[in-house]
C-alpha cells in the first residue's frame, strides 16, 4: 500500500471507474465517480481520484467555475503564474471563471477531491515533468 491509499479508497463515495474518457487530459491514473449528472441542472459533481503522481492537464473553465473539496490523501493545486498549493483533506478551492489551473496528487499519496463543475472546459497542454518534479513536499 502507498501513502493514504486504504483512507482514499474506502473514502465516504466510491472512487469510480477509471476515467477512461478523460485519461487523455491526465498524466497518469484517475478514477471518476459521477455524483451528479442530471442534464436539468448546468453544474457537475464528481469524485475525482489520483493515483500517487496523477495530476491533469492544464485548463480553463469558460462561462463557469470549479470549486475542489479535497476529501482524502494530499494533492496540488496550482494556478498560472502562482506558486503551487499542497491541498490537504478539509481544503477548499475555488477555481473562478477564465483561471489556467491544474489540480493532482503529490508524488507519493493517493488523493481525491470532489469537484464541482460549471461551465466548459478548455483543455491544455500536460504539466511537464520537470514542473511536477520540481514542487517540493
Amino acid at each position: 500500500m502507498t501513502k493514504n491509499e486504504t483512507s482514499v479508497k474506502n473514502g465516504i463515495f466510491d472512487m469510480g471507474d477509471k476515467n477512461d474518457a478523460y485519461a487523455k487530459y491526465f498524466v497518469g491514473q484517475s478514477y471518476l465517480n459521477n455524483l451528479i449528472n442530471d442534464p436539468k441542472i448546468n453544474v457537475g459533481v464528481g469524485n475525482v481520484t489520483f493515483e500517487p503522481g496523477c495530476r491533469n492537464n492544464w485548463h480553463i473553465h469558460h462561462d463557469g467555475f470549479q470549486l475542489l473539496l479535497v476529501t482524502g490523501g494530499e494533492g496540488w493545486y496550482q494556478e498560472e503564474g502562482q506558486p503551487a498549493r499542497k491541498l490537504h483533506p478539509g481544503d477548499v478551492v475555488v477555481t473562478h471563471d477564465g483561471v489556467k489551473h491544474w489540480h493532482g496528487a503529490t508524488k507519493d499519496s493517493w488523493f481525491s477531491h470532489i469537484a464541482i463543475t460549471a461551465g466548459t472546459p478548455e483543455w491544455l497542454e500536460p504539466v511537464s515533468d520537470e514542473q511536477y518534479n520540481a514542487l517540493e513536499d
